[in-house]
């Protein structure tokens, strides 16, 4: 498996737009980045150029367009982040990071209760194999 090409959290606002709507044009990941932030169009490029030389975008020469496709699935590049950070700040646990929300009262008991539901679904799955 390649290794997951470090992505700032700029590049990685890029990168979800162009996992939602790929293949994408140029003109068209401005215009979806313009809506929800106040970088500038030259921005925007720059970013594309970095991604595809960080090899996790490709982009294709279409007429005087440029179109994007992801080369990294979101789904790996999140896993990647999230066993990341767990092990940067958690040791690499999940149970020391929940168990630090809850000490610190950053889960609500509508979070609590929803965590519950999804252990018991799993439960459940794993009673059914």
């Amino acid at each position: 498996m390649r290794e997951i090409p470090q992505i700032s959290e700029a590049e990685y606002e890029v990168m979800k737009v162009v996992w939602k709507f790929e293949p994408i044009s140029t003109p068209e990941v401005v215009e979806k980045l313009s809506k929800k932030s106040d970088w500038k169009p030259n921005t925007i490029h720059t970013m594309l150029a970095r991604l595809v030389k960080k090899n996790a975008l490709q982009a294709r020469k279409d007429g005087r367009v440029f179109i994007y496709t992801s080369l990294i699935e979101e789904h790996k590049y999140v896993e990647q982040k999230s066993k990341s950070f767990l092990q940067q700040f958690f040791g690499g646990t999940l149970n020391s990071m929940v168990l630090n929300l809850i000490e610190n009262e950053q889960l609500s008991n509508d979070d609590i209760s929803e965590l519950k539901k999804i252990l018991s679904k799993r439960d459940q799955k794993e009673g059914e194999k």
